[in-house]
């Protein structure tokens, strides 16, 4: 649907625009549109600036099943607090099912592959075959790991869907300021089991 000439346009264009800019014109590219999310800290941000664009747009939460009894809090909090369309996504096998069968492998284990596969890239690939987004709204940022840092506000998925990041600029400290204007909570004790360090990509978006 996008081309990458396209794509390096509205990377130009919108270099210096507002998130809300940003998430405005996406959806003038196409109102088929999802924003992902799992909760991890200043999550809210994304989900505020996107609904405050769209209120109904299809949230996707594909929840591993191992977040910490802190995010799953928050989740709550923020999905009523924005009165979000949330559309929850989990894998096929129970976490404490898998435990028993290889608990949570570490990244240099054979069975890493499978587990990440089981938790996190399944349950994505069957949110997108059932809304068959044309944009997908996320919260990546520059800084956050070699691949992040290479893509720009607008990228292609693997799959050709438009991938916007409407704060990928965005310091730690200038979401801050902006979760604090617009009384969102934010929340630290989050675990991603698919991941050893905060800059490794786990196959989502790589």
């Amino acid at each position: 649907m996008f081309t990458e000439s396209q794509i390096e346009e509205l990377n130009i264009s919108l270099e210096k625009a507002t998130p809300a800019e940003i998430i405005e014109k996406a959806f003038k590219l196409s109102d088929k549109a999802v924003v992902t999310t799992n909760f991890r800290p200043y999550e809210a941000a994304i989900l505020h600036a996107v609904s405050k664009v769209e209120a109904n747009i299809p949230v996707v939460w594909c929840d591993t099943g191992y977040n910490t009894p802190q995010t799953y809090k928050h989740a709550e909090q923020v999905i009523k607090d924005l009165s979000l369309n949330v559309s929850l996504y989990v894998p096929k096998q129970t976490s404490s099912h898998r435990d028993v069968v290889m608990g949570i492998p570490s990244v240099d284990a054979p069975e890493h592959a499978l587990f990440t596969e089981q938790v996190k890239l399944e349950p994505f690939k069957r949110a997108m075959e059932e809304h068959k987004p044309n944009v997908w709204f996320t919260n990546l940022r520059q800084g956050q790991t070699a691949f992040r840092n290479s893509i720009g506000i607008f990228s292609l998925s693997k799959d050709g869907v438009l991938k916007v990041s409407p704060f990928y600029f965005w310091s730690d400290e200038k979401l801050d300021a902006y979760l604090e204007e617009n009384n969102l909570p934010n929340e630290f004790k989050y675990f991603d089991p698919t991941k050893a360090l905060e800059n490794r990509e786990c196959g989502l978006h790589a």
